[in-house]
């Protein structure tokens, strides 16, 4: 075993380096009962952390 495989991180940690990066997450559900399709959810979501030293594109928020 080596050194990257023993190493643990917090989830902290972990959710602290997706969200300097962003991250996407998509999906689809499709819930069908005898061939027939009942529900289907589509799932697109951007997760990411704010910086205030970014300029915002809509301008300032009051």
């Amino acid at each position: 075993m080596t050194v990257v495989e023993r190493r643990e991180v917090a989830l902290v940690d972990l959710l602290d380096r997706l969200l300097a990066g962003g991250v996407v997450i998509t999906g689809d559900i499709t819930l069908r009962i005898a061939d027939v399709d009942l529900v289907r959810i589509d799932l697109n979501a951007l997760i990411s952390s704010v910086n205030e030293q970014v300029p915002s594109p809509f301008g300032e928020l009051t």
